[in-house]
C-alpha cells in the first residue's frame, strides 16, 4: 500500500476592509476603468492596522481544522508559505503554532512568494509520504498591503491580502491515480529572472522592508509559457490531459495570464477557478483562497481531479496535481 496526503479540510480568511479601484483611483492615477482593462481586478481586501500576517493565518487555519474535524494534538507539521511574515524571525509558522495550542511536532516557514503555497504544500505532502507526519496544516497567507509603493499605479492596484488553509491526512491508497489525494507536484526556479519581480529592500542589504518592483511585461511573458509547461508536466506525469481535468486552480495573478493559461491547455473558462476580480493578487494565498471557495460553495467535488498552479517571483513556478 502507499502512503498518500489527501486534503481533509479548507479554510480561508480576508481582511474585513475592501478596497475598491475607485477608492484608489483617489489616491493614483488610474481609474476603475484602466485597472479592469488590464487585471480584471475590481477590489482587493486589506488588512487592518495591527492585523499581522499570523492573524489571517490563524484565521484561516482555524476554519480548515475545523472542516477537518481535527485537533491541533493531531497535527505534527505546520507549514506558512509567506514572504511578508510578522518579522523576520522566528518563522511566522511558530507563532501559529502556539496560537493552535499545538505542542508537538514541527513548524517552519516557505519562500517562494506567489508560488509560495504550491511549494509549502510539496513539503508537508513529502513529511507525510516520508512518515514524519499524519496530519499536516499548510497555510498562504500574505499582508503585501505592507510592501506595495502607493504612489506606483503599475503594482499597487494588483495586490491584496488574504490567507488560505488546507489539512492533509495520510491515507493508504493502491497508489494509482485514481486515489484521493495529492497525485503529484512539480517544482522550478530560475534565478537568473531575480529581478524582474522583487521586493527593493531586506535586512541583509538594505536593513529595511523596501517596495514591491515588478517587470510587469517579461513577468507576464515568463508566466504564461512557465505555467502551461508545468501544468503539462503535472499532467504527464500521471497519464491525464487537460480534458480529464475537472477544475483548474491558478494562481490568480491577473485576468490576462488566467486567460493566457487556459488557451494553451484548451480548458473552457468555466473549469477554472477565477477569484482575482474581487480578491486581487494575494501571492501565497491566492490559490488555497480559491480552492477554499470552490470547494466550500460546492463546485469541486469529492473524486474531482484538480490542478493547482502558480508563478512567482525568483523566478519560482510549480504544479500540483489533487484528487479531492
Amino acid at each position: 500500500m502507499t502512503i498518500r496526503s489527501r486534503i481533509a479540510g479548507v479554510g480561508a480568511y480576508l481582511p474585513a476592509r475592501v478596497v475598491t479601484n475607485a477608492e484608489l483611483a483617489e489616491k493614483v492615477d488610474t481609474s476603475n476603468e484602466w485597472i479592469i482593462e488590464r487585471t480584471g481586478i475590481r477590489q482587493r481586501h486589506i488588512a487592518a492596522e495591527g492585523e499581522k500576517t499570523s492573524d489571517l493565518a490563524i484565521a484561516a487555519a482555524r476554519k480548515a481544522m475545523d472542516a477537518a474535524g481535527i485537533t491541533a494534538e493531531e497535527l505534527g507539521v505546520i507549514v506558512v508559505a509567506t514572504a511578508t511574515p510578522d518579522n523576520t524571525f522566528p518563522a511566522t509558522a511558530t507563532r501559529v503554532q502556539a496560537a493552535l495550542g499545538m505542542t508537538k511536532g514541527f513548524a517552519l516557514d516557505v519562500q517562494a512568494v506567489c508560488s509560495g503555497f504550491i511549494f509549502a504544500l510539496s513539503v508537508a505532502d513529502n513529511f507525510i509520504k516520508a512518515g514524519q507526519a499524519k496530519a499536516a496544516l499548510v497555510i498562504g497567507a500574505e499582508t503585501f498591503s505592507r510592501i506595495l509603493d502607493w504612489e506606483d499605479r503599475t503594482t499597487c492596484v494588483l495586490f491584496g491580502d488574504g490567507a488560505g488553509a488546507v489539512v492533509l491526512k495520510a491515507e493508504e491508497g493502491k497508489g494509482d491515480n485514481t486515489d484521493a489525494g495529492i497525485l503529484s507536484t512539480h517544482l522550478h526556479s530560475d534565478g537568473r529572472h531575480y529581478d524582474l519581480l522583487q521586493v527593493d529592500g531586506g535586512p541583509s542589504s538594505t536593513q529595511t522592508v523596501g517596495h514591491l518592483r515588478m517587470e510587469g511585461r517579461e513577468v507576464f511573458r515568463h508566466a504564461v509559457t512557465n505555467l502551461a509547461s508545468v501544468v503539462q508536466e503535472a499532467l504527464s506525469a500521471n497519464g491525464f490531459t487537460s480534458d480529464d481535468i475537472n477544475w483548474l486552480v491558478p494562481h490568480q495573478a491577473n485576468m490576462r495570464i488566467l486567460e493566457g493559461t487556459g488557451k494553451k491547455l484548451k480548458m473552457s473558462a468555466d473549469r477554472i477557478v477565477v477569484t482575482v476580480d474581487r480578491h486581487a493578487n494575494t501571492s501565497a494565498a491566492s490559490v488555497p483562497l480559491a480552492l477554499a471557495e470552490a470547494v466550500n460553495d460546492g463546485r469541486i467535488k469529492t473524486g474531482d481531479l484538480v490542478l493547482l498552479e502558480a508563478m512567482g517571483g525568483g523566478f519560482t513556478w510549480g504544479a500540483a496535481l489533487v484528487r479531492m
